[in-house]
């Protein structure tokens, strides 16, 4: 386990990962056994949670996270958690951030595969063991990684004995039914992240973390998309996407939505098809990229549709490359496409 102080020293790769669990692509809360002082809903919400001093409510201190009564009785207290995007756990995030003398002593989480039917509860069978029991630092990111390679739709989060948790993040990789991607109408959108598809590099996310880009629907705010930095010298800013199958792109839509003064004046996209993706694409200078989208202006908070004869999309490719020149933020892309 990691705590926030020691984050800072080591690496901790999973952390780079999607968060499958975020309110923003879906993640619920379904059940908890007691939130009496703070909603479980909180916990999937973006940030790591806010401190009000002096704010209170009629059932005590307002706390922005999950929160229960103090236990007189054995036990522990627990909470089902939907994830927004299925996929593989590769780590997680249980951040005590401003609970201090009320933070649970440890956790322990477990999983289950559950598509369609009736939602598993706190007490229902077919929960597998993730992370045994781990004890827990207060006002802390506490980073544990997960071993499983499997696929999990839920996960249940336990609490000993009771206490708060500002937030929960669950770091990994999107596994969806492939054979339901495929049977899909086309054209089907390669990049979208509950389909699969990744950001896998970028050189700067300051503003607004890489992943937004992918995210399901509009963003409703500029802090929703990705955002670079001012540059001051010279070059421009790019991502890296692979696409959750190599496939033909046949309509590309560059999203500026909410970015008025800081939107990138051009933007081009560049694809390729590997095998064996490099493990640094910052130092993987040719990598193959060819031409999809040529240099193109583009305005500010609006949705740009590129197809026909704009694309150059003669070839398949597993890897697109969004370049923004010189720097700012996109809400969303999206590349529709023909599986290969």
């Amino acid at each position: 386990m990691t705590s926030e102080t020691e984050a800072e020293k080591v690496h901790v790769p999973f952390t780079e990962l999607m968060d499958l669990a975020a309110e923003l692509v879906g993640g619920r809360v379904l059940i908890a056994s007691d939130d009496f002082f703070a909603q479980k809903e909180n916990l999937l919400k973006p940030g790591r949670g806010l401190f009000i001093p002096g704010k209170f409510t009629d059932k005590g201190k307002w706390m922005d996270g999950w929160e229960s009564r103090r236990k007189r009785t054995s036990g522990h207290d627990a909470c089902v958690v939907k994830l927004g995007i299925p996929g593989v756990v590769r780590g997680v995030d249980v951040d005590t951030h401003h609970f201090l003398g009320n933070f649970p002593e440890s956790f322990r989480l477990d999983g289950c595969e559950h598509d369609g039917g009736v939602e598993p509860t706190l007490d229902s069978g077919g929960w597998t063991e993730l992370i045994p029991r781990t004890k827990l630092q207060g006002d802390s990111r506490n980073l544990v990684a997960v071993q499983s390679a499997r696929r999990w739709t839920h996960l249940r989060l336990a609490i000993h004995p009771d206490g708060g948790v500002a937030r929960f993040r669950v770091h990994g990789e999107v596994l969806p039914e492939r054979s339901l991607l495929l049977s899909r109408a086309l054209p089907v959108d390669l990049a979208a992240a509950e389909n699969g598809g990744r950001v896998v590099a970028c050189n700067d996310a300051f503003f607004g973390p890489r992943d937004n880009l992918l995210l399901p629907g509009r963003a409703t705010n500029m802090g929703e998309g990705w955002e670079t930095r001012r540059k001051r010298g010279p070059g421009n800013d790019w991502i890296v996407i692979r696409l959750a199958l190599p496939g033909w792109i046949d309509r590309a839509v560059v999203d500026t939505h909410h970015f008025k003064g800081n939107y990138p004046d051009r933007c081009s996209l560049e694809g390729t098809y590997l095998k064996s993706p490099p493990w640094d694409f910052n130092d993987a200078a040719d990598v193959g990229w060819k031409p999809l989208l040529r240099e193109t202006k583009l305005e500010a908070d609006q949705s740009h549709t590129f197809e026909g004869s704009v694309l150059e999309n003669g070839h398949p490719v597993t890897h697109v490359r969004l370049s923004i020149y010189p720097d700012g933020g996109v809400s969303r892309l999206r590349l529709f496409g023909r599986p290969e």
